[in-house]
């Protein structure tokens, strides 16, 4: 059930009065949720019951917990076996993981200072304890006497790459390390926990609360949609400026300034509050942090005998190799940078043409960019909008799943959710058994991190046998309501909404045996299972049932949907190059022969230089707000999207081969790769879906940089 009320109280607020006017609650406290078994339907966790002080009594029980499971192993006087040892350590640490698959999505969703800082006494305390167990001599031997002796045991093939996987693991984190070396490691691995959540926070407080662009004068906004000089107004009445127009760093409020506003001024200044971002020299500003982190990441990969830290992340990734990723960088950066140049040029004709009398510059990218496509297609955003509101795409998203998988998503309001926005929908199988729950949360706020993305609140697992059903949950930051008009979405943002989907799929279908192999997958596989949604989202035969004009109902015309193919390969220059810039950036930072950087400007302005980025395009993220690698999760590794999108466009053509886009036998492979996506390395699970390896083909195809 919905308890508006309550939730905002508890999460947007986070229960206040409770810890203001309660004792601490502590591992006995009958009251906190963490300690039971949840009594909500699908066993959802009680985001109504659960409070703050919740979180530390249960991460400290639950770190006890686990420090017991890993005591009994090692005090195990019998042989080390599959059972004893290494099924043992995969079941344990049940409640800390229970606690923390809450803790962190409510942290990047609907957090504040108060969470934060509980997520600042946190984070230390579980490296520490992630390192007590990766570090235990003992716990290590009985593990590593089981993987010597692994082809003899006969396991199976699951048994067998759970013994692999788990070795690698404590391999990789410093058991092979003298005690010497082990100590260093601990302090590293600490230092970098508080700094990468010290950035994330900054470019969280940078985003949503340091930067206004107030709009005072109503001539200041021509050009705007209606629409969007409806949004500015509310937002101006929420923070207290009614009759006035706020515009944020928000990219619904942004990108549509910058596309339409007239008045160039004002728009350079909203794009520059969005690219300095912890770039003010105050005390938000990570220039500092990302000087430590390089640092300390290179004295991590040279403790564990790799020359960098890209090829200690690499390593274990489908492309092994820094070299490689930079080789395969290096073959889209040349075009996309000779069509960036050839619509660079064509802009700067509008321009003169107008009587402009100024060369473009990065803040006008989005404005002639859009009068040039207009120019190209006869094609206008504001044309297309209003057939992509937000109900109609989630409908068409998942008639995509029910056309391939046969599955339905049926909306529970039983279900307790954690924000008064977010809506629950139980996902079934065609026969009406249960797949699991999928959450959706869709538009900013104060508390929400920026961007997009899909999390858990617990993973597909097995306990004594039974199956454990996932909860999934995609979280965006979309396009708004305005006034009588629903929330109408561009269509960058409606393939986001089909890409964060698709990472839910593979949670919800994964179904294997073991915690730690159970949809595990390199980070240059994970974005298979999103990217290639979007090739749905903007298929003619899908748009004709989603795409369906907000007022009257009538579906996307033909006309409309010629001109959107027309121009799909548009501005791929930009969209490319900006891309691969942050992600050869991202490289630079970590294959640097120098970690002791002086200047984060200097080498940020060195290395886009080194490959000839043009000035009118900046990489996709400045460094001081490059959370995808300074907050971790894809250090060294934002070349993964594109590497990826090399396997889903190469994966769609195994549908459009069979001249149905909805073909079930091969839906039915792909539901197993995603279901059984840990069971093997990345390449050959791949194969056994394709019949062969992927080619680059229909990428450059896709992206019009043949």
């Amino acid at each position: 059930m919905k308890n508006t009320t309550i939730i905002l109280l508890l999460l947007a607020g986070i229960a206040v009065s409770s810890c203001q006017n309660q004792g601490k609650s502590t591992a006995t406290d009958s009251e906190n949720p963490f300690f039971t078994e949840y009594t909500t339907p699908f066993q959802v966790p009680p985001f109504d019951q659960i409070k703050l002080e919740h979180f530390m009594p249960a991460i400290d029980e639950g770190i006890l917990q686990q420090e017991a499971e890993i005591k009994a192993i090692v005090e195990n006087q019998d042989e080390p076996t599959f059972e004893n040892t290494i099924l043992a350590f995969d079941n344990s640490g049940e409640l800390l993981s229970k606690v923390n698959s809450v803790f962190g999505p409510l942290n990047s969703a609907v957090t504040n200072d108060e969470m934060q800082a509980l997520a600042r006494e946190i984070s230390p305390k579980q490296t520490i304890h992630r390192d007590n167990i990766m570090l235990n001599p003992v716990l290590f031997q009985r593990i590593k006497a089981v993987y010597e002796k692994r082809n003899e045991l006969g396991l199976d093939a699951q048994q067998l790459r759970l013994v692999e996987k788990y070795y690698q693991d404590f391999e990789r984190n410093g058991a092979n390390l003298s005690a010497e070396d082990q100590t260093k490691l601990r302090g590293l691995n600490e230092e970098l926990s508080k700094l990468q959540l010290k950035f994330s926070e900054n470019v969280l407080l940078e985003t949503n609360r340091n930067f206004r662009l107030v709009v005072e004068n109503e001539a200041d906004l021509k050009g705007l949609p209606q629409d969007v000089i409806v949004r500015a107004a509310e937002q101006a009445k929420k923070d207290s400026m009614e009759g006035k127009w706020v515009f944020t760093l928000d990219k619904p409020s942004m990108l549509p300034f910058l596309q339409f506003a007239e008045n160039r001024e004002l728009r350079e200044k909203l794009y520059r509050g969005y690219y300095m971002r912890g770039d003010n020299d105050n005390e938000f500003d990570n220039k500092e942090i990302i000087k430590q982190l390089v640092k300390l990441r290179d004295q991590k990969a040279k403790l564990m005998g790799f020359k960098n830290f890209a090829e200690y992340v690499i390593d274990i990734n489908m492309a092994k190799t820094p070299d490689a990723v930079y080789d395969f960088l290096k073959q889209l950066w040349e075009p996309a940078m000779k069509i960036a140049k050839s619509d660079r040029d064509a802009m700067q004709k509008i321009i003169d043409a107008e009587g402009g009398n100024f060369k473009l510059a990065a803040h006008d990218w989005w404005y002639y960019s859009e009068k040039l496509r207009k120019q190209k297609f006869d094609l206008d955003e504001n044309e297309v909008k209003p057939y992509f509101s937000l109900e109609n795409t989630i409908n068409g998203m998942f008639h995509v799943a029910t056309q391939l998988y046969g599955i339905t998503f049926e909306k529970r309001d039983d279900i307790p959710v954690y924000h008064e926005e977010a809506s629950a929908y139980e996902v079934k199988e065609a026969d009406g058994s249960h797949v699991g729950v999928l959450f959706v949360d869709f538009h900013p706020r104060d508390g929400k991190r920026p961007g997009a993305w899909c999390t858990s609140f617990r993973r597909s697992a097995y306990k004594n046998g039974e199956r454990v059903y996932p909860l999934s949950t995609i979280v965006m930051n979309f396009t708004r309501p305005a006034g009588d008009t629903p929330a109408l979405l561009s269509f960058d943002e409606v393939s986001t909404m089909f890409h964060e989907f698709g990472h839910a799929l593979h949670g919800l279908f994964t179904d294997e045996p073991y915690k730690r192999t159970s949809g595990s997958v390199p980070r240059d596989f994970v974005e298979l299972p999103s990217q290639i949604m979007e090739h749905w989202a903007s298929e003619p035969e899908v748009m004709k049932v989603y795409a369906r004009h907000y007022q009257t109902g009538e579906a996307i015309p033909d006309e409309l949907i010629a001109k959107l193919q027309a121009a799909a390969t548009y501005d791929q220059g930009f969209i490319t190059g900006e891309y691969v810039a942050a992600s050869l950036l991202d490289l630079d930072y970590h294959t640097t022969e120098n970690p002791d950087i002086a200047d984060v400007r200097e080498f940020e302005k060195q290395s886009m230089e080194k490959y000839g980025l043009i000035p009118e395009i900046l990489p996709r993220y400045r460094s001081t707000y490059f959370s995808h690698t300074f907050s971790g999760g894809y250090t060294a590794g934002y070349y993964v999207y594109i590497w990826a999108g090399v396997l889903d466009s190469d994966a769609f053509e195994a549908f459009k081969e069979t001249g149905d886009i909805y073909n079930k036998d091969v839906a039915s492979k792909f539901r197993t790769l995603l279901s059984k996506s840990g069971s093997d390395e990345g390449m050959n699970i791949y194969r056994q879906f394709r019949g062969k390896d992927p080619e680059i083909t229909p990428l450059l195809k896709n992206r019009g940089l043949l």
